[in-house]
């Protein structure tokens, strides 16, 4: 188990924990939430043995192997599939000793080094590897790549899946979805489920904490607080105690008529009753938590506009790409006033072409997009925040755009995004990711637009702010077409879908569950065929068929192995828990003066029937793969 004892730690002379106690189990799913610049990361860095407490006591077992998602990519020349296996540092000394063994002959070294590398699961290795990088977007072209090939979002999307690699007691991961799209991060709440070892997840995506973790770490005050289950329930409890407090009553009251106002405006024009039930159930748990938030800093929403156009943008017969690449085609889209629409697809379909070209930053290929007279676009997208002036203020960014406004009164709009006293005249320069975008947000807020072009608006930012993100935009009058990954955001917010794919823009006619449904079908359809699977023609090459007869021989012997390996182990796991059964239940065992043995053991059960889990199903899995590959060879002889 992981304990925390009367901890104090401190970054410079910033103090970030005092006095704080925490006790997490072996197995146990652990999201950790807070202020930005809480300690959050920091606190990671301690676990890591990076950092060292100033007082008190950091205690993790010795024996733990610790994996986590770096921050940096220091070997840009490794091909990504590479760069991935060398996440198992065991398994990659294994591979160069058997080359050494090998250069020198000598068999016994050889021997045992391939019983090594069966024990690593070495020979699956590259197959884990690859279908790591699959379920985060690689394509098979890709995970052929250079690092140095890829952009900072995917180099860090090749770190998250080093980090899986890993073999690891402990999983350490901070924000790993910042870069991932809806789609990956599916595929990642399902990996997480399975890991059998004790996670620690730092995560701004409520939708996501709920999907992995069991218990969640509220940092906060410089203390660490407990709470069971996920993040809905960490908003209860959270609410509950807040909601005594007269002041957070009366903050709530105000946040839950803005919230009735926009659940009556959004019944009154839903026609999909799957999609309506979905999003309006959204909508009424907001209004019972958002007592959980009353302290929050954030207190803002977009001015509204001064006149408006119906429609606000056509676009009929649209084709859209990038020179002789079509990405999108015979595309039909008209945005009229209070449309709010959300855009799901897979990964590089066309979502953010389809923003860019609607925002006047891409022109279409062929078609006739139309604009209002009296249009006023709100556009965000990442690279927007890499174009703010960094020697200039919060302050200046918005003089520059309303010249003639009062002082007082612009400082009291950046306020509302919490910019405050001496951060309004700070340069961006030194700017987080987070306070950046908040920024970006603040300057489209102020110039009253009536259609918002969102494109991944909640990367950076904290739970907080997200929040007050979803409370702005159900309050916001005008047009909303929006591409996230935060499926909290999209259901609260939106009342339509459209699916980018397959170069095609349709209605989805449907809610967020639905659509995962939708997505492992179409993963399934474009899977390319088993390279084992035998050709079924007429007309077969015997030749062809009886390699490929020996090639599925060859893929038996490991797995068999790997099966056998796990019976075994699994079966020393199995005596080993009914060991430790034996003595819990000596009744001696319960006294005062054998509390600590009794602590020992009942760590022990804990742990190892989460190994017993993890062994049983990886042996079944084996034993599937072996009896599938058996069918195929079967079929093909």
């Amino acid at each position: 188990m992981i304990r925390l004892l009367n901890l104090t730690l401190q970054r410079g002379p910033q103090r970030l924990l005092e006095g704080a106690e925490l006790t997490l189990h072996a197995g146990q799913k652990v999201g950790l939430i807070g202020a930005n610049g809480a300690g959050k990361s920091s606190l990671f860095a301690l676990l890591r043995g990076e950092l060292g407490a100033d007082a008190g006591d950091c205690q993790v077992p010795a024996d733990w192997r610790i994996a986590h998602m770096r921050q940096e990519v220091n070997d840009l020349e490794r091909l990504a599939v590479d760069y991935v296996l060398d996440g198992d540092p065991r398994l990659r000394q294994i591979q160069r000793d058997l080359a050494v063994a090998e250069a020198a002959q000598d068999g016994a070294a050889i021997a045992r080094l391939h019983h090594e590398l069966d024990a690593a699961d070495g020979y699956s290795a590259d197959a884990r590897a690859r279908k790591l990088l699959a379920g985060l977007g690689f394509d098979a072209t890709q995970m052929e790549r250079r690092v140095g090939d890829f952009s900072g979002g995917w180099r860090m999307r090749l770190n998250l899946a080093q980090a899986l690699m890993c073999p690891s007691e402990l999983l350490l991961l901070d924000e790993p979805t910042n870069h991932l799209d809806l789609d990956a991060i599916l595929w990642l709440e399902e990996w997480l489920k399975g890991y059998p070892g004790t996670l620690l997840l730092i995560s701004h995506d409520r939708d996501f904490l709920d999907a992995v973790v069991d218990h969640v770490v509220h940092l906060e005050q410089r203390k660490l607080t407990l709470y069971r289950g996920g993040y809905s329930a960490f908003e209860r409890t959270r609410a509950e105690r807040l909601a005594q407090q007269q002041a957070a009553y009366e903050k709530q009251q105000a946040q839950r008529a803005h919230m009735e106002a926009f659940i009556r405006r959004f019944k009154a024009k839903a026609t999909k009753a799957r999609q309506a039930q979905s999003r309006i159930k959204a909508l009424e748990r907001l209004e019972e938590l958002a007592p959980a938030h009353i302290d929050s800093p954030f207190d803002f929403r977009f001015r509204e506009a001064e006149k408006i156009s119906t429609p606000l943008l056509d676009l009929s017969e649209g084709r859209l790409g990038y020179g002789d690449k079509v990405v999108l085609d015979k595309l039909k889209l008209s945005l009229a006033p209070g449309a709010r629409i959300g855009l799901l697809g897979p990964n590089g379909a066309g979502k953010s072409t389809l923003i860019k070209v609607l925002a006047g930053e891409l022109e279409p290929l062929a078609g006739r997009l139309q604009r209002g007279e009296n249009l006023v676009i709100g556009y965000f997208a990442q690279h927007q925040l890499d174009a703010l002036d960094d020697q200039a203020s919060p302050l200046l960014h918005l003089q520059r755009i309303a010249p003639a406004e009062r002082e007082q009164t612009l400082r009291d709009f950046l306020g509302g995004f919490d910019f405050r006293g001496e951060r309004c005249d700070e340069p961006v320069l030194n700017f987080s990711g987070g306070e950046k975008a908040r920024l970006a947000l603040a300057l489209i807020a102020w110039q009253k637009p009536n259609l918002l072009l969102l494109d991944e608006p909640t990367n950076h930012l904290d739970l907080e702010m997200r929040l007050a993100l979803t409370l702005a935009l159900q309050e916001f009058s005008g047009a909303v077409l929006v591409v996230s990954h935060d499926r909290h955001l999209l259901k609260s917010t939106t009342d339509e879908f459209l699916l980018v794919a397959d170069g095609r823009v349709q209605a989805f006619d449907g809610d967020l569950e639905d659509y995962a449904r939708w997505l492992v079908d179409y993963r399934s359809q474009q899977a390319p065929a088993s390279p084992a699977a035998p050709a079924r023609a007429e007309k077969t090459d015997r030749r062809v068929q009886r390699q490929a007869s020996a090639a599925l021989r060859q893929q038996l012997a490991p797995y068999r192995r790997q099966a056998e390996r796990l019976e075994r182990e699994l079966g020393q796991v199995q005596e080993r828990l009914a060991g430790i059964e034996v003595r819990l239940a000596d009744s001696a065992l319960y006294e005062a003066a054998r509390k600590d043995e009794l602590r020992e053991l009942l760590a022990d059960q804990a742990r190892l029937k989460a190994e017993e889990a993890s062994l049983e199903e990886a042996w079944l899995e084996a034993l599937e793969t072996l009896e599938e590959l058996q069918r195929q060879l079967e079929a093909s002889e």
